[in-house]
């Protein structure tokens, strides 16, 4: 196994940024050859490199995007192919040490080729000679990068069979819709590949239209493969700004799709044309704490000293837990906690719906990585001052094992007996994005201390005298786009010890239950609802909150309604009619209170 493929393994890999977009910062300008400056200016070359591991790349990649013999002929420099490409490998190689890898870059050949004899020796020829010089160097592995067509791609492939055992990475650039600058569908590569005497040690995509579009390209090539991807966007397509091209991604912005990118799987994430440092550097402060808790989902083994005490009885846990067990219909309102500390409205909110008949209120823990009152606090109020059941959501995010486990016990000893375990969003994605992530475990690796606590042991394996009652929740996407991998977890949490399942809002209900037909799960599942408040809430749902579809015929619905008291009573009835229609497949809904207003929400839940 190559070390690519041990970091490939291991979790997410971050790679650098442009050399180009920083080069031009250094005033070098599109007439200059930017390869040769490796040899002419390499402390420049060297800072760039610096900049980005500063940044938090774990991959540099070498100056030597068009360092083969053609393009560099077009300076005078034909003859220099190895001594830049090899340069540039050293001078990767000094910076990064052994806290990365160095990637040898390798652009594409096609437009320079396309006039000759044979064409596709001619492009072999080429390539070969800048590969050898790169292996010759010690890059500890090839990079194809932005292969615009079959043509190329197939070049690069017959080019790596000719060095047998150089791990390679081989990353092409495709539109929205998955197809190459030619119009070439991805599935033709992807038939490519699959014949390819050399596999590649992963696939990417790189360059495009930007984080945005790469997105959707990205969804059609995961299900084509079960390589490692690796993405790597602009940062969006250049504007026109009082004459001069701009890129106009944030780095916030391109953090936000790099987090999206890693939730559908992909191996590793960078940046292409227009991102520099500060782009990494989000990108890492956003995906590193993801890559820990996909990393840590299992505790580590511990010899436990101590017999286990007979976990309790579901039926006995809480008054939730035993609708659950008997097979009854259980209703749950979402209310989260306030920003500030006076929780009189909150209590109202759940005298509510405690008289309306609602079972439980179940309490975000920091949604949307935002700061709100500690739920557990909130939790304990309503308890004891509206006599209505909690589900406490548990996020991984803001606490290491020993604080969460301090409030799993604190839990037990106010009596909050329903928990959802949940991993978290990262900081970046809310308004604090200077905040430190912990994520010691994700989800999973919680159901499982949760479940140890229920047996009388902690996590470490000392005795807490009694067992704990509480019964365990989880979530799930049934809208995942990776939908192998969200199956795949949700059976790790059930075997983890889940006792209910909370799900994503619904809006396609075919959908939740293709997804439950899928998942055949062992414990009850209680669907999300979301009433719709508006039709411009619609669109936010759409368009803006990860993991949530909302159908074409839904927003048509929201559309038909002129005014907002007429778009909310449309909202009201899309959610019954969901209801409706899943009710057969679940044993609840926990319906989310939109703008807080529960009164939209009871009418949906006991409608």
């Amino acid at each position: 196994m190559s070390t690519l493929q041990k970091k490939l393994a291991d979790g997410i890999i971050i790679f650098d940024g442009a050399m180009g977009t920083e080069l031009y910062k250094h005033h070098f300008f599109v007439n200059a050859c930017f390869d040769q400056i490796t040899i002419t200016q390499p402390q420049i070359v060297k800072g760039i490199h610096q900049s980005y591991v500063d940044a938090g790349a774990d991959v540099l990649t070498t100056n030597t995007f068009g360092a083969n013999r053609a393009r560099l002929a077009k300076y005078g420099l034909g003859d220099q192919v190895e001594i830049i490409n090899k340069a540039a490998v050293k001078l990767a190689k000094e910076v990064i040490g052994d806290k990365g890898l160095v990637a040898g870059d390798v652009g594409p050949v096609s437009d320079l080729v396309q006039t000759h004899d044979d064409p596709e020796g001619d492009a072999v020829a080429l390539l070969t000679e800048q590969v050898q010089a790169l292996v010759e160097a010690q890059a500890d592995f090839i990079l194809f990068e932005t292969f615009a067509s079959l043509f190329g791609i197939e070049s690069a492939l017959k080019t790596i069979e000719k060095f047998p055992g150089v791990p390679y990475v081989l990353s092409m650039t495709l539109d929205r819709n998955g197809d190459t600058a030619k119009g070439e569908p991805v599935e033709q590569i992807m038939k490519l590949v699959q014949g390819a005497k050399v596999q590649p040690t992963a696939l990417g995509i790189n360059c495009g239209e930007g984080p945005e579009g790469m997105l959707s390209a990205l969804e059609k090539l995961r299900t084509l493969t079960d390589l490692p991807i690796i993405v790597q966007p602009n940062a969006g397509l250049p504007k026109n700004v009082d004459g001069r091209l701009m890129y106009m991604a944030s780095p916030e912005y391109f953090a936000t799709y790099a987090v999206r990118f890693v939730n559908l799987g992909v191996a590793g994430v960078g940046g292409c044309c227009g991102t520099g440092p500060n782009h990494i550097r989000e990108m890492a402060q956003s995906v590193r704490p993801l890559k820990r808790s996909y990393t840590n989902a299992t505790l580590q083994t511990i010899e436990i000293g101590v017999p286990e005490l007979p976990p309790i009885p579901l039926p006995e846990k809480s008054q939730f837990g035993a609708k659950l067990a008997h097979g009854e219909w259980v209703t749950s309102i979402e209310v989260t906690p306030p920003r500030g500390f006076d929780l009189t409205s909150t209590i109202e909110k759940a005298i509510q719906c405690k008289n309306a008949g609602i079972d439980t209120l179940n309490l975000p823990d920091g949604p949307r990585a935002s700061s709100k009152i500690s739920s557990l606090i909130a939790a304990i109020e309503i308890q004891e001052k509206a006599g209505i059941e909690t589900i406490l959501h548990v996020c991984c995010r803001d606490k290491n094992l020993i604080g969460i486990q301090a409030d799993l016990l604190g839990c037990a000893a106010k009596n909050i007996h329903n928990i959802l375990f949940i991993t978290g969003d990262p900081p970046k994605l809310g308004d604090y994005p200077f905040a430190s992530a912990v994520f010691d475990v994700d989800s999973i690796g919680m159901v499982k201390i949760q479940s140890r606590l229920n047996r009388g042991l902690d996590i470490g394996g000392k005795t807490i005298d009694k067992a704990m009652s509480a019964v365990i929740g989880v979530g799930t996407d049934p809208n995942a786009i990776d939908l192998q991998r969200e199956l795949h977890r949700l059976q790790e949490k059930i075997d983890a010890g889940a006792e209910f399942i909370f799900t994503q809002p619904v809006f396609d209900p075919e959908a939740l239950m293709r997804f439950l037909d899928k998942a055949c799960p062992s414990i009850p599942v209680v669907a999300g609802i979301w009433p719709l408040a508006s039709m411009r809430n619609a669109e936010f749902m759409r368009n803006e909150v990860p993991g949530v579809v909302v159908p074409d015929a839904v927003m048509a619905r929201m559309a038909k309604a002129e005014t907002k008291d007429e778009q909310r009573i449309a909202g009201i009835e899309i959610a019954r009619d969901a209801i409706e229609k899943i009710r057969h497949c679940v044993q609840g809904v926990q319906v989310s209170a939109p703008f807080g207003n529960v009164n939209t929400a009871i009418k949906v839940a006991k409608g």
